[in-house]
């Protein structure tokens, strides 16, 4: 038997699904949306459904942006990384900044701790350019400023034995 074929308009259905995703982690709006739409559901059911569910506190962009941020920097990713994925989720401009101004990030001790944790207590020697530009680019590829980039070799170099 062939099961019947699902009314892309059940709200119903949209809300289940919605909640079972919730269920997992923490989604935005955006992601939600999406994903509610890749499986055929119509969108003006899907708005419906996803105001209905901010109603309830059951999805909060807000939540959603602070479990994100917290999880991104626990990962060891720069605040440029974090900023990019925070906006490509969908999460609105005003929760990104009260993210950032928020949680007191130390984002040049962070670098400092994920370059210890990659490259370990390996001194670089001055003349050793090559190098210096593949851990310089391992840190920026994670998201790090220039500046913090700067600091943790700053660092790496007064504390060798860290």
């Amino acid at each position: 038997m062939r099961p019947s074929p699902i009314d892309p308009e059940d709200e119903q259905v949209i809300e289940a699904r919605a909640v079972q995703l919730l269920s997992r982690r923490e989604h935005s709006i955006f992601e939600l949306r999406m994903k509610l739409q890749q499986k055929g559901f119509d969108r003006a059911a899907i708005n419906r459904v996803l105001e209905k569910l901010e109603e309830r506190n059951w999805q909060s962009d807000a939540r959603f942006a602070d479990v994100f941020y917290r999880q991104r920097v626990m990962q060891g990713y720069g605040p440029l990384r974090v900023r990019q994925e925070m906006q490509l989720k969908g999460v609105h401009d005003d929760d990104i900044e009260r993210c950032f101004t928020t949680y007191a990030t130390d984002w040049a001790a962070l670098a400092y701790e994920r370059y210890r944790r990659r490259f370990g207590n390996a001194p670089l020697a001055p003349s050793d350019h090559k190098e210096r530009a593949r851990r310089m680019r391992f840190l920026a590829q994670r998201g790090f400023t220039s500046e913090h980039i700067y600091r943790a070799f700053e660092k790496a170099q007064e504390n060798p034995e860290d």
